[in-house]
């Protein structure tokens, strides 16, 4: 009897003594998980060169994610005093786009390899999209080659206008202690880049995926491009992500196209890496498969710094975001996974179904290592097991959060 007594009280305390341990790692969590810094307010501004060229000048950078916030909060307040409220805006809304595309390029002191990618930027992006603002010598706008899609227009919201045209490049400059944003100004003065080089100074060092995500609120793109400062990845494979992206994009135009470097594996790129980076390469991803929802685990290649996301998609992802070290790019993939579902539209424009999650392709791309990686190997990999590690129970036990309607 005392035996079957104490095994019942043994049964009845197992799902005690788990949803305490539940309620403590829910603490731990709240206390470790990383929370973004607020944006301070000269980190609202940019600096470009002077139309003339022979100076720079300080403007106040366009801003779709306070607009996208500030509409959240009306709703929020008036569902709260109106229970029955309608004012509920679609999680998806967004200002339309200014440009097509935009690029933003975090960068640490990167005075020494950064010009290069910015002249082969400039070079493909004048070919691809053209400056709209200005004159050609007859004097009328330009008319740029622009990037037509590559599928068969179906019925969408938020397609891509034809008549936008031009680009924009946001640096984010994190808190350098060099000459970067010299070297990038001095690079628009030269070049007649007026107000499409813009250089956002940020007062403290945010990480990768601070100035990333913060490059991101302030886009004017139809499509949105992060790209390292290093150069390691060409523009010029720019078209096969805008492809990429045309090709998975859902019936509201949400879509991601990601550089990938799986194919190189065995190729004399990687072979060549020493055997501790390779080493340490296949345990993240193993550690990346068993920690990532079944999406974003299939991904071969999570941490190419070449990645594009349609305009559509970004209201589903940057307001979300709270890992500003190496692993930012795990966290936008997974974002884009549990985005909200939409409708499956058929030929007559009418619902047949739902697509939930926002649909990511992954676009080999030519790539090449370039010395000067700020990355520690070893210490950063640690990391970045154990940010991975945080970051998905943070998401799976509710303590970040996302709305869905």
């Amino acid at each position: 009897m005392a035996a079957e007594q104490y095994l019942h009280i043994l049964v009845l305390g197992v799902p005690v003594v788990g949803t305490l341990l539940l309620a403590i790692l829910y603490a731990v969590l709240h206390f470790f998980a990383p929370k973004p810094r607020p944006v301070l307010p000269s980190e609202k501004y940019y600096l470009t060169s002077t139309p003339d060229g022979k100076g720079t000048v300080t403007r106040q950078l366009p801003c779709w994610h306070d607009r996208w916030h500030a509409e959240r909060q009306a709703s929020d307040k008036s569902n709260k005093n109106d229970p029955d409220g309608q004012y509920i805006p679609d999680t998806g809304s967004i200002e339309p786009a200014e440009v097509k595309m935009s690029i933003v390029i975090p960068a640490y002191n990167e005075e020494s390899r950064i010009l290069g990618p910015l002249k082969e930027a400039v070079e493909y992006l004048d070919a691809a999209f053209g400056r709209p603002s200005q004159p050609n010598a007859k004097g009328a706008a330009t008319s740029p080659r622009t990037a037509r899609p590559t599928t068969p227009r179906r019925h969408v919201k938020n397609a891509p206008r034809e008549d936008v045209t031009g680009y924009e490049i946001i640096i984010v400059n994190d808190g350098s202690k060099d000459n970067t944003v010299h070297v990038c100004l001095q690079f628009a003065r030269e070049n007649g880049l007026h107000d499409i080089i813009r250089v956002v100074n940020l007062e403290k060092n945010r990480g990768k995926g601070g100035s990333v995500t913060h490059g991101f609120r302030h886009v004017r793109g139809e499509y949105a491009l992060f790209a390292d400062a290093d150069g390691a990845s060409k523009f010029s494979d720019l078209g096969k992500l805008v492809e990429g992206c045309e090709e998975v994009a859902d019936s509201s135009y949400r879509g991601v196209a990601i550089g990938s470097r799986g194919h190189l594996v065995g190729s004399e790129a990687v072979v060549k890496r020493s055997a501790m980076r390779n080493f340490l390469m296949r345990s993240f991803h193993l550690v990346l498969m068993i920690l990532t929802p079944p999406a974003t685990s299939r991904i071969r290649d999570t941490q190419c710094g070449f990645k594009l996301f349609s305009r559509a998609a970004l209201p589903h992802i940057v307001p979300y975001m709270h890992t500003e070290g190496w692993i930012f790019d795990i966290e936008m993939l997974m974002l884009a996974e549990s985005a909200p579902a939409v409708p499956i539209l058929g030929h007559n424009g009418s619902a047949i179904g739902s697509s939930p999650g926002i649909k990511v392709a992954e676009v080999p791309i030519d790539w090449h290592e370039v010395p000067g990686s700020k990355m520690d190997l070893i210490a950063d990999s640690i990391k970045m097991a154990i940010g991975l590690a945080v970051l998905r129970a943070s998401w799976m036990l509710g303590v970040y959060r996302r709305r869905l309607t």
